[in-house]
């Protein structure tokens, strides 16, 4: 209960520890708290707390007292004040301790004895001559905290007092150079202070222009004939054993300034007009350069001619010059105290001496396609002006004229790829540079080059079989790669390796040597089996190896059978849906071989023509469809042996449906639409996806995306509380595929979520056998109006909840305990 009421107010109503946390107090507040034990006969007396209990937060010791200072020192006390410390704990300052430490001693002594609560203290009965340190600490009721920060030594003696300056001068003085000047002032204090001057914080010492003069009352710098080095910021310093003080003065000491820095550079040369450059002097005398002169001369005659007086620029154009005459410049600063000694330059010509850039040296031309080259080229010498331009030109090696390669300008690389060259042409180039004066002489012309693109290495040659064979000799034959690289086809190399073996060994050292479709091994061992492959080559190197498929036993022929493949029998065959697959092969073997076509290891469709004639076969299908396609294959067998070659045939469709279809995140105006690519692509690329939406009311679809990529969609502007299908069809280049639909509806309303807890949980009333509880509505419903409230109870010392029923109000009686 709170102290200043009688009504006892129970805080839980069970507790089997000997400790309780009581929660809601108030802070400030004085409370009594009283504690019964209770068993199953019933609750005993009640035991309360003596004395009443504020709330309120920890409090901790004080921080250490601010601003120790010595106030007064004679030769048997010490005077002594303090600022409070920032932070009192939490609780009042009760009092404070003053300690002192005589120097050469290790420990602190109290000095106050009594509690004190003045910040101001005299320690008395001190011995003269003797030498303390002080500090002092803050105590509250938790106790005392860190000290203050010690004093400096101070020895008990009569008669001190801080130094006192008082000056005759003002912070910033201005002196013309050779005029004397002096600081001077009054100083006091007890002992007698010590008086130093600085320099820029340097000790500044006597000489026969430096005069110092102190006497116990006054002090004087004085300096005679000044210069500019006796610029700076003068400080005097008056210290004894209680303190210090300091003063300031800004001298500047000013001239006129020295000359412009050389050498006066002509940054442009004309027949009639120069223009040229200098640097500002070092010193500028401690005043800001206000203007320059500026004078020339004809080198002939002995009479300088003003040019500017006015200029604060470090640039001037000299004007009116008379082509071929040497001429000299001479250049003035000038600030407020005067003008400078002259900055005079060398003998210049009035005469032009820039030209138009040199002739680039031979261009290089790389990266060659057929309707492009890289020229690339070095920068020539650019006649005394920036080059600003390249001119890049092209004409055929039969021709005679010149051609710009491009209207822009070329600027500052040093290469540039020639567009539109016509294939198969020669072409040469060159390149002319320009400046502001004009474009040079063209470069000599480069070396010839034909527009192709650049020859790479072939694909491997196309089905290699053996075709016959002897007991020591293998015909083999192919068919030439299905790309040259750009490069023509220069022969084939053979290779054969004996079965168990690692090594390959070449059948022909060099390409040219087989330059057709089919070569003899020779040179074998009767009885051993071989393995054979073919490489093509053309300038750029050998393609990847094209292996016989079967390892090839060598002994005289058997007549097996043979397959010579049609162009339709190739790796893989493509066919647009609606269209006749063909797939047909010649025939070889001794007896004719018996002929079987399959697809995919299983017997090929009923709608399939197949023919089989004394040279060979052939399998038709009219009016393809996507299911069509697949591994076909066609098995030759005699007793001589048995071959087959498979062909992959792919149909070209439009694709199937999306896979996955699902909605989420649906919200009161839009949702999220996100679905797999179809299984069956149709043997092209997806390009787009089309998605439609459909009010459950509506017979109508309506589309809301048609162009995208990607395999998701947010579906945005949905009507709040209607229901919605979705679906989604992939594209590819041959037409639109069926829809996927979602399997229900989905209703566009804002997500709902578990209500809050319910808040305050406690009882009101206990019985034997029923507890009557009460609580308040949770913080949040979830998005939605509140049911119920499930109540559930535990028995203390078990692990699992049982519950006991759902009620729709805020209070439930547990019967049944």
């Amino acid at each position: 209960r709170e102290s200043d009421h009688r009504a006892w107010t129970p805080v839980t109503y069970t507790v089997t520890r000997q400790n309780a946390t009581i929660q809601g107090l108030i802070q400030g507040k004085a409370y009594f708290f009283r504690i019964a034990a209770e068993n199953i006969i019933g609750m005993g007396p009640f035991t309360e707390t003596t004395k009443e209990i504020l709330i309120r937060d920890p409090i901790t010791v004080p921080d250490r007292p601010e601003d120790l200072e010595v106030k007064a020192v004679t030769k048997n006390s010490v005077t002594l004040t303090w600022n409070p410390p920032k932070y009192n704990g939490g609780s009042d300052i009760t009092m404070y301790v003053l300690e002192s430490r005589l120097i050469g001693k290790d420990k602190f002594h109290k000095v106050t004895k009594e509690k004190m609560l003045d910040r101001k203290f005299t320690v008395e009965g001190l011995k003269e001559g003797d030498t303390y340190e002080y500090r002092v600490s803050a105590c509250n009721i938790v106790g005392q905290g860190k000290p203050s920060f010690c004093t400096k030594p101070i020895t008990c003696k009569d008669e001190l007092a801080p130094p006192t300056l008082d000056l005759d001068f003002r912070d910033k003085l201005i002196v013309r150079v050779g005029e004397a000047f002096s600081l001077t002032g009054r100083y006091s204090g007890k002992p007698a202070p010590k008086v130093t001057w600085l320099k820029d914080d340097i000790v500044v010492k006597e000489d026969d222009r430096i005069k110092i003069k102190t006497t116990p009352t006054t002090l004087c710098l004085g300096i005679l004939k000044s210069v500019r080095e006796d610029t700076g910021k003068y400080c005097v310093t008056v210290e004894n054993s209680t303190g210090s003080r300091k003063g300031f003065c800004q001298v500047n000491v000013v001239d006129r300034p020295s000359p412009p820095v050389g050498p006066v550079i002509f940054d442009e040369v004309f027949k009639d007009h120069m223009v040229v450059s200098w640097k500002p002097p070092l010193d500028d005398g401690g005043s800001e350069i206000t203007n320059y002169i500026i004078e020339k001369k004809d080198t002939h005659k002995d009479l300088w001619m003003p040019v500017t007086s006015s200029t604060v620029k470090t640039t001037c154009k000299i004007p009116k010059l008379l082509e071929g005459r040497e001429y000299q410049i001479r250049i003035y600063a000038e600030n407020l105290y005067g003008i400078s000694d002259p900055l005079i330059s060398d003998e210049m010509k009035a005469k032009d001496r820039f030209r138009v850039p040199d002739a680039p040296e031979q261009p290089i031309i790389k990266d060659v396609t057929k309707d492009s080259a890289v020229v690339v080229w070095n920068k020539p010498y650019d006649g005394g002006k920036p080059i600003t331009n390249y001119i890049v030109e092209k004409k055929e090696t039969m021709a005679t004229r010149w051609v710009k390669a491009t209207k822009d300008p070329i600027f500052p690389g040093t290469k540039f790829k020639v567009p539109d060259l016509l294939e198969g042409c020669q072409y040469e180039f060159r390149v002319s540079a320009e400046n502001e004066i004009g474009v040079g002489d063209p470069s000599p012309p480069s070396k010839p080059i034909f527009a192709r693109d650049p020859i790479a290495k072939p694909s491997p040659p196309v089905n290699p079989e053996a075709v016959d064979k002897t007991k020591n000799s293998v015909d083999l034959s192919w068919q030439p790669p299905r790309h040259d690289g750009n490069g023509k086809i220069i022969g084939y190399l053979i290779e054969y390796q004996k079965v168990g073996d690692e090594e390959w060994k070449q059948a022909n050292l060099t390409a040219d040597s087989c330059p057709e479709t089919n070569y003899k091994v020779t040179g074998l061992t009767e009885g051993l089996t071989y393995k054979f492959r073919v490489k093509a080559v053309n300038a750029a190197g050998e393609s990847d190896p094209a292996h016989v498929p079967d390892p090839v036993e060598v002994k005289d022929r058997l007549e097996p059978p043979e397959l010579i493949l049609d162009a339709n029998m190739a790796r893989e065959q493509h066919v647009k849906a609606g269209d006749t697959l063909r797939l047909s092969a010649v025939i070889k073997g001794v007896p004719f071989p018996k002929v079987t076509w399959k697809k995919e290891d299983h017997e090929v469709s009923p709608k399939a023509d197949i023919e089989v004639t004394g040279v060979g076969s052939k399998l038709e299908i009219r009016n393809t469809v996507h299911e069509d396609g697949g591994m076909y294959s066609l098995t030759v067998e005699n007793p001589a042996g048995s071959k087959t070659v498979s062909v992959k045939v792919v149909v070209l469709d439009k694709p199937g449906p999306p896979r996955n279809l699902n909605i989420s995140d649906v919200r009161s105006d839009s949702c999220y639409i996100t679905w797999m690519e179809p299984e069956d692509d149709g043997g092209s690329v997806i390009t787009n996806y089309v998605v439609e939406r459909k009010d459950v009311a509506s017979a109508q679809w309506v589309a809301i995306s048609s162009s995208s990529k990607k395999r998701s969609h947010m579906a945005k502007y949905l009507m709040e509380g209607t229901q919605y299908l979705f679906r989604v069809a992939a594209e590819n280049q041959y037409g639109r595929g069926p829809y996927v639909e979602t399997l229900k509806p989905i209703k566009a309303i804002d997500p709902l979520h578990p209500p809050g807890p319910p808040k305050n949980l406690h009882h009101v009333d206990v019985d034997k056998t029923e507890v009557s509880l009460v609580w308040n509505r949770p913080d949040r419903d979830g998005g939605a109006e509140i049911t119920g409230y499930l109540v559930e109870y535990q028995e203390d010392g078990a692990d699992e909840w049982t519950k006991f029923q759902t009620v729709p109000m805020l209070d439930c009686v547990v019967t049944g305990l």
